[in-house]
């Protein structure tokens, strides 16, 4: 089992920057492949970016390319999303997940979650 734990959201305003944290426990994080998704009110969960065991191949959403960078210390057991020139479309609860070896851009393929933190981006 992996448990998730994600950490960094918050309120911040239009054009300011935020770095989330998905550190993990009871297993090394150095062989799964990790996601970040996010989900806000009335909507349905929405692919962020994942990158693969070692932190390659990372791959991001249509709506946070250029704005957002997945990375990874896996020597830290930890996992982060920095999002920079964030947008009040960006407020949302995140989530970390996990799956062996690749990430991919489907929330179904994920074996195990965190259970999200909240960022809000006022306008």
């Amino acid at each position: 089992q992996v448990q998730l734990v994600e950490s960094g959201g918050g309120l911040v305003q239009a054009g300011g920057s935020l770095r989330l944290s998905c550190a993990a426990s009871g297993r090394p994080l150095s062989s799964y492949g990790m996601g970040w998704f996010r989900q806000a009110p009335g909507k349905e969960r929405e692919f962020v970016a994942c990158l693969n065991w070692s932190g390659g191949n990372p791959d991001y959403g249509d709506s946070v390319v250029g704005r957002f960078t997945i990375s990874r210390d896996n020597a830290k057991n930890t996992v982060y999303l920095q999002m920079n020139s964030l947008k009040p479309e960006d407020t949302a609860v995140y989530y970390c997940a996990a799956r062996p070896v690749s990430g991919s851009r489907y929330s179904g393929r994920y074996d195990y979650w965190g259970q999200g933190t909240q960022v809000t981006v006022s306008s």
